[in-house]
């Protein structure tokens, strides 16, 4: 190959890697997001669960529904 075209396909290559180091450093924070998203819904979820419990035990106590 001529040094014209080695020059050539280096710079893609250099392109290249700055455009999938670029995509990592996006998809790391995308992956730490996800886990605190993650991480959020479980606790609602456990609260959601434990309004539930309350208000079950509510209803109990109260003869609105069948025990």
């Amino acid at each position: 190959m001529s040094p014209a075209i080695e020059n050539l396909v280096l710079e893609h290559l250099r392109a290249i890697r700055t455009t999938v180091d670029r995509l990592s450093d996006d998809m790391q924070e995308v992956k730490s997001r996800l886990g605190l998203l993650e991480q959020q819904y479980a606790n609602l979820s456990n609260r959601l669960d434990r309004v539930d419990q309350r208000i079950l035990r509510i209803e109990k106590r109260l003869d609105l529904v069948d025990s």
